[in-house]
């Protein structure tokens, strides 16, 4: 079901004061139906005055990852799909997944202001604090074979490093595969799942999670070390739907450059935040691999340079041997 714009908010924005008589006969309704309408706003995290004699205007914008104040900056090409908001869920991918198997369109995305159940790579769980990061997940349809799918977390993972550089004077690096850093601390990661048949995607859901407003002790202790947020690192709040918008923007753009030329067509853009170049590292696997990191190839793979000889890593996970110091560039 398609959420419409709000045609009071609408009323309201950069129009300063109005009458609530004025108000009322532009909509079509009461003015009691006015002020109801307006307390329904402030419970959305909305700043609006009220005055005798004056009538009413917005002094503030929400804070809430709403479909209305994230669309103000978002223009998709292709991923036109409804943004469907939950104050409180288990998991965003969940739902999104669900919506999918229901036929929801390409671009459908989940956002939610808390997640009770979230979860990240390899089973962990993603803290979830209310109100303060991004959480979202959105419905991708690509035509591509299921062994292909892993190369859309380098593409989701593009996307969000490059939304968090537009976002200020930071230096994001990618960790190969899912993770995006900040001064060597993670402040984002990409959550790829899919519905397939032996050779067909049905879809894939991309989740994703940036810590934009977080503080320390949002974190558990055993994190606070390794986790950072965009507020933290630049010592000011994120507007989280004006972020998300960016985002939702530059994952449009990727996603349409993936499908024209591959992975290949991002490789540049990938190089030039990959922060794993030249840095030492093991991945589990059977036997474990243990070389340097010389940059990822046109299908994405991670390349390695272990006794001399280059060797693809296509899954697996990535720890470093010298711990993050190798990766803290750029403001933490």
């Amino acid at each position: 079901m398609k959420e419409g714009r709000d045609d009071l908010l609408a009323a309201l924005e950069g129009r300063g004061w109005q009458s609530g008589a004025a108000i009322a006969a532009s909509l079509g309704v009461s003015r009691a139906a006015v002020w109801k309408r307006v307390e329904r706003l402030r419970e959305r995290g909305y700043g609006i005055e009220a005055v005798a004699g004056r009538g009413y205007r917005l002094v503030r914008d929400s804070d809430l990852l709403l479909p209305d104040a994230i669309r103000k900056h978002y223009r998709p090409t292709l991923l036109r799909g409804e943004i469907v908001h939950r104050t409180t869920i288990d998991s965003t991918n969940r739902l999104a997944a669900e919506l999918a198997r229901a036929g929801a369109e390409e671009g459908t995305t989940v956002v939610a202001e808390q997640q009770t159940a979230g979860r990240g790579r390899l089973g962990r769980t993603w803290v979830s604090p209310a109100s303060v990061n991004l959480y979202a997940s959105i419905v991708l349809r690509p035509g591509i074979p299921p062994l292909d799918v892993p190369r859309l977390t380098l593409v989701a993972g593009l996307a969000v490093a490059e939304a968090i550089r537009d976002s200020g004077s930071f230096a994001p690096r990618i960790k190969w595969p899912n993770d995006v850093l900040l001064g060597g601390r993670k402040v984002a990661g990409v959550l790829t799942e899919l519905e397939a048949e032996a050779d067909r995607v049905r879809f894939v859901i991309v989740g994703i999670g940036v810590n934009l407003n977080a503080a320390r002790a949002d974190f558990p202790p055993e994190l606070r070390r390794k986790a950072t947020s965009l507020a933290i690192a630049g010592g000011t709040p994120v507007a989280r739907a004006a972020f998300t918008g960016r985002l939702l923007t530059r994952l449009d753009a990727a996603w349409a450059t993936f499908l024209e030329g591959g992975f290949a067509a991002l490789r540049h853009r990938y190089d030039e935040l990959h922060g794993l170049v030249g840095v030492a590292v093991t991945i589990d696997g059977a036997p474990p691999l243990a070389g340097t990191v010389r940059g990822v190839d046109d299908g994405g793979a991670l390349l390695v340079e272990a006794e001399g000889t280059i060797r693809r890593v296509v899954s697996g996970e990535v720890t470093l041997r010298d711990t993050y110091r190798a990766l803290r560039r750029g403001r933490a």
